[in-house]
């Protein structure tokens, strides 16, 4: 690492060109190149997945994404607007419907009127929450019952005769749409509301859903604004506040873009990007400002520019480096799923942070070789021009007296020689304060004799919060533990009523318009006329053509069918299509358990005396079949992470429980989360409030990617924390002083970068995807608990209580374990000549032996590693 920092240093300018160079490069491509996002989130190998290829490969016209045009009247005073069926409406909206039919990428309208430009309806379900291929549109080749077509253009209007809906197939699938010529359909069709009063006019469907895609990106400025705020009271430099957010832009930048490259070639979801912007700020402005933390310190220390980069890096970026690899780790533990669009997202998402953290051990030491002097601020640098250096960590004489009197952390016992205190000690540099560095924690009243006031520690005052904190939890590790514990618990219970789905329009805020024909189609034709059914079956002899002719008539006295089509065969009458609608919303339990029913019991009794073979498609189907897999495979994924991260400690820290304890409080952390985000978004508590739509289920794949992201985040923490006890107890075999040294010293660095992380993942919400908000709130809610609940008190709680248990190993175990090291690379120091002792004439003229250096109380092992 010392190397990687001298060559940045010395051709800083050659790194900086060569990020633009790359930055520039994979735009340019990404600009030709464009994208491919998937947005489809089905498994392949489950009944709803059969079902829709099965109607792909034999519905042709079907591919195309099918959305939904919804008109109600009777809101006007103008009695001549109160039925869809009178002439103003009938003439507005059929001309409305010719104009849409003649658009661009528009390839059928369905209107309840018949006309010119529309096709004959077959469909019984507006399917606005359908996905591509889930619709029950009839096209060429496809033959249905007579006087069908005006059976169901007769139930296009509701009872009352006040709404009425149109169904517009676009000739590509919702992935492949162009965002223009929806937007086209949408203008055209809400033109059509402002010409006739009393009118309203809605637009539902996946392709409309993507007009109300924001495009902008005020998450990232809101985030990036408060992390500069965090940033500049840490550091009061704008120099040193800005390097963070310029790597963490530049590598985020550069990931994105390449996500968009990385589309082409795998697939890859449409909200990968979004994710990928989301952990890469998170990590890349934590990941800069651990080494541009360590790089003041040694720049208050007097060392020149160049030197403390090159410590910085050797250091911190040690670390950082350790802390990317872990995130990586957890994140390709999404493989182990085998589902493509997962696949994608984990591998988008690790190049992201590989980038943040080449950004942050190259560009970094680059820039602050640019910046020079000013990473300090100009009060600091005038301090340093004043008085002199600060003293390294650890050189301050005397006793290390906490602010309560008592002797603090990282000192020595009371009373001990004043050289205890001189012991080198590692602070991990937190950023608060101006740098909030611990490193002055106290050399209070036993400063050295004839010492001048100003170099009196400046954040004594700080460091002894953290002290005194950490002395609190060492008195009372039980109550402090079982408050944590209770918290953590209370919060967690929502997650026994995790119901895992996809949720639907009617959870869009209620300004969408969606959100609106969502609830038109409801109130007008119920519930279910959002998700529609589709029973498709494959015929193959006149006794399975029978049956599925009767199976309609059967299905018809099924509890929570509010109506069902009649049978649709193809072109060559081998395959049949049945459209359900169920008497409950898309997201409802209700409907899921219709889905069961149909699959265990109804299908398999009426098709039992033959060969025909039914598949329950739909948009619940779907959505019930992804969630059953994600759940199937969702204890080998946390088996995998888990086990690969508690290796990693194990060989780290050299302890049976160590890692057993970081595994525990992930799982409580992730837990604690996963009920925050079911409160909120499932139980919708405060949703409305914050913009986000009302209640439904929670995305199946959201504890995948959060196991995945909090469990890498979360490592950075547990190595910040117990690396510092466990170098601490290797010195001392001192459980409760290793505890609080390490508490104290790592605290404000497990926070700071805390804050930042929590107001990155937070203003996420403002992205205005639901799936987004629902990453951002769980992992700001995630980092919150695991850093200011699990990591500052229940850990250090539950390692006071278990004392020396906590670094037990076998021995076979210890020879067996190979040995790796997170701690700084070791910075030669300067020996010194050793001095002659000066002749003294004795008696008889003997020379007296050499004395020895003084100890200090230290084992050998801390007299031989570097100050740092």
């Amino acid at each position: 690492m010392t190397a990687l920092a001298r060559w940045c240093l010395r051709r800083r300018l050659a790194v900086i060109l060569l990020w633009c160079a790359v930055l520039l490069g994979v735009g340019t491509s990404a600009l030709v190149g464009g994208s491919s996002y998937s947005n489809q989130y089905d498994v392949p190998g489950t009944e709803s997945g059969r079902a829709n290829t099965l109607i792909s490969q034999n519905f042709p016209d079907r591919q195309g994404d099918s959305d939904t045009i919804v008109w109600h009247t009777g809101k006007g005073t103008d009695a001549a607007t109160d039925d869809v069926r009178d002439t103003q409406v009938e003439k507005t909206m059929d001309r409305t419907l010719d104009r849409i039919a003649a658009l661009p990428g528009v390839g059928k309208v369905q209107s309840p009127y018949g006309g010119s430009g529309s096709g004959s309806a077959t469909d019984s379900g507006a399917g606005s929450g359908t996905d591509s291929g889930s619709g029950s549109d009839s096209g060429s080749g496809s033959r249905s019952a007579p006087g069908s077509g005006d059976r169901e253009q007769q139930e296009r209007v509701s009872r009352d005769g006040r709404t009425a809906y149109a169904t517009v197939t676009f000739d590509a699938p919702v992935d492949k749409l162009d965002k223009k010529d929806v937007q086209r359909v949408v203008d055209t069709a809400q033109r059509a509301g402002q010409d006739v009063p009393g009118m309203d006019v809605e637009l539902g469907g996946p392709g409309i859903a993507l007009t109300e895609k924001q495009e902008g990106h005020m998450s990232e400025v809101v985030g990036i604004a408060v992390a500069a705020v965090v940033l500049l009271v840490a550091f009061g430099s704008l120099a040193a506040m800005s390097l963070p957010l310029v790597t963490a832009l530049v590598s985020v930048g550069t990931a994105t873009l390449g996500i968009g490259l990385l589309s082409h070639v795998m697939t890859v979801a449409d909200f990968a990007p979004m994710l990928g912007t989301l952990i890469g700020l998170g990590v890349g402005i934590d990941y800069a400002l651990f080494i541009v933390t360590r790089h003041r310190r040694g720049l208050k220390e007097g060392l020149p520019v160049g030197e403390a980069a090159e410590r910085a890096v050797a250091s911190a970026g040690r670390a950082v480096v350790f802390a990317g690899v872990t995130v990586c780790i957890a994140l390709l533990g999404m493989l182990v799923l085998r589902l493509s669009f997962l696949n994608g997202v984990a591998v988008a998402a690790s190049l992201t942070v590989v980038l943040a953290v080449l950004s942050s051990v190259t560009l970094v030491p680059a820039l602050l070789g640019v910046i020079g002097k000013r990473a300090l601020s100009r009060r600091e640098r005038r301090r340093l021009a004043e008085h002199g250096p600060e003293l390294p960590d650890g050189l301050h004489v005397g006793g290390e007296e906490s602010c309560a009197g008592e002797t603090s952390v990282g000192a020595g016992p009371v009373g001990a020689a004043s050289g205890d205190a001189a012991r080198p000690r590692v602070a991990d540099g937190a950023a608060g304060g101006h740098d909030g560095d611990c490193d002055d924690a106290g050399d209070g009243a036993g400063e050295a004799a004839g010492s001048d006031a100003a170099h009196k520690p400046r954040s004594r005052a700080r460091a002894c919060a953290t002290a005194r904190w950490s002395a609190f939890v060492a008195r009372h590790p039980r109550l402090l533990g079982g408050i944590a514990a209770l918290v953590m618990v209370v919060l967690a219970v929502p997650v026994t009523g995790l119901q895992l789905g996809t949720s639907d329009q009617g959870s869009n805020p209620r300004t969408t318009t969606t959100r609106q024909a969502y609830d038109l189609l409801a109130d007008g034709f119920g519930p279910g006329t959002n998700g529609p059914l589709t029973l498709v079956g494959e015929i193959d002899d006149a006794k399975a053509k029978l049956d599925f002719e009767k199976l309609p008539d059967k299905l018809r006295d099924v509890e929570g069918v509010a109506h069902v089509s009649g049978s649709e065969l193809d072109g060559n009458g081998g395959t049949g299509v049945i459209t359900v609608v169920p008497d409950s919303a898309p997201q409802a339990e209700r409907t899921s358990q219709l889905v069961e029913d149909l699959r265990k019991d109804v299908l398999p009794e009426a098709t039992g005396s033959s060969s025909l073979d039914v598949q329950v498609g739909g948009v619940t189907a779907a959505h019930d079949d992804f969630a059953s897999v994600i759940l199937g495979k969702l204890p080998l994924f946390v088996g995998v992470v888990v086990s690969l991260g508690c290796a990693l400690l194990l060989v780290a820290f050299r302890s049976i429980g160590i890692p057993l304890k970081a595994a525990l409080m992930n799982v409580m952390a992730v837990a604690a989360a996963c009920g925050v985000v079911v409160a909120l978004f499932q139980w919708g508590w405060g949703s409305g409030l914050m913009g986000l739509g009302g209640s439904g289920p929670i995305e199946p794949f959201l504890p995948v990617i959060m196991v995945s992201v909090l469990f890498g985040l979360s490592m950075d923490y547990q190595v910040f924390l117990v690396s510092r006890m466990y170098e601490e107890w290797r010195l001392t075999g001192d459980n409760r002083r290793s505890v609080r040294v390490g508490l104290a010293e790592t605290g404000r660095v497990i926070n700071s970068a805390a804050v930042i992380m929590i107001a990155v993942f937070g203003a996420f919400v403002l992205s205005g995807d639901r799936i987004i908000a629902m990453f951002g709130i769980g992992l700001a809610a995630a980092v919150a608990l695991d850093a200011f609940v699990l990591r500052t008190l229940l850990v250090p709680a539950l390692m006071h209580m278990l004392g020396s248990a906590n670094w037990w190993l076998p021995r076979w175990m210890e020879r067996w374990l190979p040995r790796i090291s997170i701690e700084p690379e070791p910075i030669p120091e300067p020996v010194p000549e050793p001095v002659p002792e000066p002749v003294v004439a004795g008696v008889g003229g003997a020379v007296p032996a050499p004395r020895d250096e003084p100890h200090n109380g230290l084992s050998s092992d801390s007299q031989k590693r570097p100050l740092r």
